[in-house]
């Protein structure tokens, strides 16, 4: 099966996809895979598989390779004997701005280019933390207790420390701090800041039970993964979430009862229907005095969530041959004529 991986873009998370497609490489190894990596400067090139490697990119290899344009349909490489037209169905592996935000997945449908992924609408709600919380309100799924804060503008705090600080828009704990003295709030908004304009603070629970879900959508069923409760400490800061992102070995089933396993997907299937058609996300749930709540959606997981699924191989196949009808609108000129008609002109 052919399938093209979408990789890098530029945002924070750059170095995290393009360790996720390395890694998407070994685990789809099976497919006939070419790879679309996308640089800091939104130029596309055509990476030899061959060449997927972290130097390639770090030393800027890539440059020597075929640069692509778009074009309705996919992806153009131009050479002095003409052009090719890549067509195969696109995995948008890129993390964080440009492919969480939705400006990938708009140029796409724009194009008219098949891809796994989140759509732009899912992209708006699951991107920045906020909105996500705003979706949480809207379907009645519970999430965890959140102030706003913005820059340049007096914070004034009412949630009890400890709490949790996050840039808004912005994955893999960049920019995140616990703190559990007043005294350091500040500093800790200042931090993250410097990655967002907006800012989440979120009691932090001291020993909290977190659980991993991933699931996609194949003919009107979701199909779960198996749940995983992270192995961290206070919390899963950047280094682990950086390993974690090349994690290819499957992951341990959570000893948990079914009813939990029952709430989690009841809570993941609200979130998912009608909004993340077309994409393989993962849902990461807190649990709180036996009561579950939503902490945020990952909709382009660190390297697909391969470890949470027994055959990942599979689920990618189904995912590509399940991918939603664009509808586009048919262009008409029948209002401009009849007017031209009654004019004379």
């Amino acid at each position: 099966m052919k399938l093209t991986i979408l990789f890098g873009g530029a945002s924070f998370e750059h170095e995290i996809s393009i360790v996720s497609a390395i890694t998407i490489k070994e685990k789809l190894a099976s497919f006939d895979l070419s790879f679309i990596f996308c640089d800091g400067d939104h130029r596309f090139y055509l990476i030899d598989a061959k060449k997927m490697k972290s130097t390639t990119f770090s030393n800027g290899k890539h440059k020597k390779m075929s640069e692509l344009t778009l074009t309705n349909g996919g992806f153009i490489q131009k050479s002095f004997f003409g052009s090719t037209l890549h067509t195969n169905t696109i995995l948008n592996l890129i993390h964080g701005g440009d492919g969480e935000d939705g400006s990938i997945a708009s140029l796409l449908d724009f194009f008219d280019i098949k891809y796994i992924g989140p759509r732009k609408e899912a992209c708006t709600f699951s991107y920045d933390k906020r909105y996500t919380k705003y979706l949480c309100n809207a379907l009645g799924v519970k999430s965890v207790e959140y102030e706003v804060c913005h820059k340049n503008e007096a914070a004034n705090l009412r949630l009890s420390m400890p709490v949790i600080v996050k840039p808004a828009s912005l994955g893999s704990s960049i920019g995140v701090s616990i703190v559990k003295d007043e005294s350091n709030f500040d500093y800790a908004l200042d931090t993250a800041f410097e990655y967002d304009d907006a800012v989440l603070v979120e009691p932090f629970i001291v020993g909290v039970k977190e659980y991993n879900l991933a699931g996609y959508m194949v003919g009107g069923k979701i199909h779960f993964s198996i749940v995983e409760e992270p192995q961290k400490e206070e919390f899963l800061d950047f280094e682990k979430k950086y390993m974690d992102f090349s994690r290819s070995e499957q992951a341990s089933r959570a000893d948990i009862s079914e009813e939990l396993i029952n709430k989690l997907k009841s809570n993941f299937e609200k979130v998912y229907r009608g909004m993340f058609e077309g994409a393989l996300i993962r849902c990461d749930f807190f649990v709180v005095h036996g009561e579950v709540l939503l902490n945020e959606i990952n909709p382009i997981p660190g390297s697909m969530a391969n470890y949470l699924f027994e055959d990942f191989e599979q689920v990618i196949r189904e995912l590509s041959n399940n991918i939603p009808d664009a509808s586009r609108v048919k262009v008409s000129y029948e209002y401009i004529d009849s007017i031209s008609s009654a004019k004379g002109k």
